[in-house]
């Protein structure tokens, strides 16, 4: 027998499977018999793949070919999420064009996704990056925009001083750029947006139809933040001027002391240009150290800061009291109306800040528990604003009600005096997609100079291809502006003062619709044939992790409602099932990174141990959601359970039978993995098969027909030993190809059961009896 030689093995399949084209996608597919598995689509990077994209990868392979094997007809793929800010940022610093460091890093990545026997069809490789993806990506943009979902407007923006462009709200985090860790901070820009608010209160409703883990769909209603609530008009005295607040307790307006305009908003503008404001310069020196933090920097601040507008007051509409003004960061523009009525009994910001400005608290909501005589009598305080839900008080015609007759109540106030009315609100954002870099999809618009008038582009005009004439090195303005054959053909095709718009788009454009074009990228019509999208769609399993839940997934899930409103599809849901991987720790425990000097390279791995060996050690570590440390130690056991499988063949050559307890064993092995992998319990179906190999090797010999069962339940994790062990066999096809064993009931069953034997309620002794023994017989043996 000779000696087990990974190395050599793995090329040898690897170029079987290639040339064979084993894992083609099949044809002859039905609603009832497809499966889409998905692997979350990755960045190609300049430093390669990691163990991490390796777990996700595997985990897929293993799910995709267990599901070949049951019988169902598997599309497995993989392309790259190739434009965005990482690329550009790796070309400027190399000094090389992005699409030579895109392409070469694409393809050390598909060279490293090969040699770990992934499974996918490769004639279905797509790059966002390429101009017959980008078409399509383009094409989307503008099917929004006929949709009425796109406009463009000035207002402040999520600004990278380093990347030199906007981000969506998504991609900064605890207020630093996601890609290169700089401050962010506000800047006033023009910028397209696309109107998903449209679509939130549908997003938030179908949340509970998701298979999803329960956190991810938290976290997204939680970034939808659905309020329910009303909005009210506080006129300024002696104005004409009114401001229009958005609040969740309507029951709480007579508790209303002050009120905070957001610095940014406009109506501290409208105040300021009308030249009431008495301490103008103070106000505009707040204003102006307000724009420098960044949203998540003003809500997290436990210091609350804010300048009372000297000489303006608001005349609450219900208490007809007049209360001071305020200019706060802690109130955002871009959410409610950019003005709040302050309730500090019953807020818990709004408490600080009458504190720390001496302003009145005013109790209108007691404890469902407490008497209103204690309070007006003074034995019973607030110590901190009461939050709570309770009994209205001190509030006129809502007093005795419960929190939520008072806020029905007041709203039929407000709506019959014509001074408010109910609203729903979410902290949702539309979606800022313009990006000032060279590195992603042109926009497909016309504007006019002259006019300012708009004009879409139509599909004969797509795609509308990046230029070669252009300096990419970010400088604030978009690097096409400077391009020459950009604007070509323009102004003689449209007319005087036309040009094409020179931002692209955010890349999340792009990664926010690539499962579709899996299904038919050949296609140079539609971004996917309708045969092919009701052969395939929607996805039936999703692997990917969590950090993109309020990005990738919110815009896929926008992107498919879109599609289905305009009759492209019949379903309004991508991904049926979607899990997440946990990450893959240092072997200090600590997350993965250049800085800790801790990354592990899978190529490392493959060649020292073989990729089968990194296969399973990745599957072995623990189950696939949670978080899991490196360990070298693993890796070796995991590569000596694989030799120990290797010599079981010797046992083989002279294997004639088994005994009853290893058939027995066998079915209770294909049962459990059987049961397992659905679940992607991958960890302890390994562990049901190193458990089932140490049993062969106690055996003298192993009959061939519990090897070939054997080697068909291991094909999915180690696929390349599986397939040489099988080959040696004297079979000339793919072990791919056949069918997933099943077990036997009576096989495993068990032949024997202990009977406890009690008397007078304490355990005397136990004994062995058949399992068939009637009560009568059992008496007798006890």
């Amino acid at each position: 027998m000779d000696k087990y030689n990974p190395q050599d093995i793995e090329k040898k399949w690897q170029k079987y499977w290639e040339e064979n084209k084993t894992f083609q996608t099949p044809e002859d597919v039905t609603s009832d018999n497809k499966y889409y598995i998905l692997p979350q689509l990755p960045y190609p990077s300049g430093s390669g793949l990691h163990v991490g994209h390796a777990e996700v990868y595997t985990a897929c392979d293993i799910f995709a070919r267990y599901q070949r094997m049951t019988g169902k007809k598997v599309l497995q793929v993989i392309g790259w999420d190739s434009f965005g800010l990482p690329a550009e940022n790796y070309a400027i610093k190399n000094n090389i064009h992005p699409k030579i460091s895109t392409d070469n890093a694409i393809d050390n990545f598909r060279k490293q996704i090969k040699a770990l026997g992934i499974s996918v069809d490769w004639d279905r490789e797509v790059g966002s990056h390429n101009a017959d993806y980008y078409k399509f990506t383009q094409w989307f943009f503008l099917l929004f925009y006929k949709r009425g979902l796109v406009y463009r407007k000035k207002q402040a923006v999520n600004w990278c001083n380093s990347c030199k462009t906007v981000l969506a709200n998504d991609q900064v985090k605890e207020g630093l750029c996601e890609r290169c860790d700089t401050v962010i901070i506000q800047k006033e820009m023009e910028q397209w947006y696309i109107k998903i608010t449209d679509y939130a209160e549908r997003l938030l409703q179908d949340i509970d139809k998701l298979d999803w883990p329960e956190e991810t769909k938290k976290r997204q209603k939680d970034w939808i933040g659905k309020s329910s609530g009303a909005e009210v008009d506080f006129v300024i005295k002696d104005s004409d001027l009114k401001v229009r607040v958005f609040t969740t307790r309507p029951d709480t307006l007579f508790g209303a002391t002050y009120m905070v305009l957001a610095p940014e908003g406009k109506y501290i503008q409208e105040l300021l240009d009308r030249g009431i404001v008495e301490n103008k310069e103070e106000v505009l020196d707040y204003i102006e150290k307000t724009s420098k933090k960044t949203e998540l920097d003003r809500q997290i601040e436990k210091e609350k800061t804010g300048i009372e507008l000297k000489g303006v007051k608001a005349v609450n509409p219900v208490s007809k009291e007049e209360i001071p003004v305020f200019v706060a960061d802690y109130v955002i523009a871009s959410y409610g109306t950019g003005a709040i009525m302050a309730v500090p009994a019953h807020d818990e910001r709004d408490w600080e800040f009458a504190k720390k400005f001496n302003l009145p608290i005013k109790q209108v909501v007691i404890p469902s528990d407490v008497e209103p005589e204690k309070v007006e009598n003074g034995n019973w305080k607030l110590i901190i604003g009461f939050v709570e839900k309770g009994i209205a008080f001190h509030s006129e015609f809502l007093n005795g009600l419960t929190t939520e007759e008072a806020k029905e109540k007041m709203i039929e106030y407000l709506e019959k005096n014509n001074i408010g009315n109910r609203k729903v609100q979410y902290k949702l954002r539309d979606w800022s997609v313009s990006r000032q870099r060279f590195w992603g999809a042109p926009i497909p618009m016309l504007r006019n100079e002259n006019t300012g008038e708009l004009k879409p582009l139509e599909l004969e005009d797509l795609p509308v291809r990046l230029p070669e004439d252009v300096d990419f090195k970010p400088t604030g303005q978009s690097p096409l502006t400077y391009s020459k054959t950009f604007q070509e053909g323009i102004e003689e095709k449209y007319g005087k003062g036309w040009k094409r718009e020179v931002d692209t788009l955010d890349t999340f454009m792009c990664s926010s619709w690539y499962y579709y074009r899996y299904l038919d990228l050949k296609n140079e019509q539609v971004f996917a044939s309708e045969e092919a999208l009701k052969k395939w769609m929607p996805v039936d399993f999703y692997l990917g992790g969590p950090e993109h839940v309020n990005g990738h997934l919110l815009y896929s899930r926008f992107f498919t409602k879109v599609l289905h409103d305009a009759g492209y599809i019949d379903f309004d849901e991508p991904f049926k099932v979607h899990r997440h991987q946990g990450l893959i720790l240092g072997p200090d425990n600590r997350k993965m990174s250049k800085r800790w000097g801790n990354v592990i390279n899978p190529t490392d791995v493959t060649e020292v141990y073989g990729a089968d060996t990194l296969r399973m050690y990745e599957m072995f570590m623990g189950p696939l959601e949670e978080d899991k440390p490196w360990d070298e130690n693993g890796v070796k056991g995991v590569r000596r359970f694989l030799e120990k499988v290797w010599n079981l063949q010797d046992k083989v050559e002279r294997g004639t039978g088994n005994e009853e307890s290893i058939e027995k064993l066998l079915h209770k092995t294909i049962k459990k993995i059987g049961e397992d992998l659905p679940k992607l319990s991958f960890n302890t179906s390994v562990a049901k098969l190193m458990e089932f190999t140490n049993a062969l090797q106690k055996e003298e010999s192993v009959s061939k027909e519990v090897y070939v069962t054997f080697l068909k339940l291991l094909s999915p994790f180690a696929p390349h030993m599986a397939e040489e062990l099988w080959n040696k066999l004297g079979n000339e096809n793919s072990i791919s190809e056949e069918k997933w064993p099943e077990y036997d009931e009576s096989k495993i069953k068990e032949d024997t059961i202990t009977i406890v034997v009690q008397v007078n309620g304490k355990v005397r002794d136990s004994i062995e009896v058949p399992v068939e023994i009637s009560e009568e017989d059992i008496k007798v043996q006890v």
